[in-house]
């Protein structure tokens, strides 16, 4: 969606953002701690740092959920919004903060050998065991 600006926030408002930059296609990503921190997988696209602002940071909390990242939320409403690897140039962002309409369509699904077990992955989409088909391919 080059050329386009998106714009997204919490449930609440204390956390917006806008992008003016592209967006990468939705990645789903069936991995563990994705699965816990959202309540189910976690479809994201991403944006370049430089293609990214915060407009309302009241609320957004950082979260180090490993080693190499840290996940971002709202602590007012508690929605999950944002993941960021250590030394990339992106932010991940869960799609459905997105205001519509977002011309996304979902494209992959990652760390799919760690879906739950109370779902298939029976879109036909590409499906990969790691993340290096869809995350790190952007």
């Amino acid at each position: 969606m080059a050329g386009e600006a998106h714009t997204g926030g919490c449930l609440c408002g204390a956390v917006r953002y806008r992008v003016t930059g592209p967006l990468r296609p939705v990645i789903a990503c069936h991995c563990d701690q994705c699965r816990r921190t959202s309540g189910h997988f976690v479809a994201a696209t991403a944006a370049r740092l430089g293609d990214f602002a915060l407009t309302e940071d009241r609320g957004l909390t950082w979260f180090r959920s490993s080693d190499w990242a840290q996940r971002g939320f709202c602590a007012t409403c508690g929605s999950s919004l944002f993941y960021r690897g250590d030394g990339l140039d992106r932010v991940s962002i869960h799609a459905g903060t997105l205001d519509k309409p977002t011309g996304l369509r979902l494209a992959a699904h990652i760390f799919a050998g760690e879906h739950g077990d109370y779902y298939d992955i029976a879109d036909g989409l590409p499906r990969h065991d790691d993340h290096r088909h869809g995350i790190d391919a952007w």
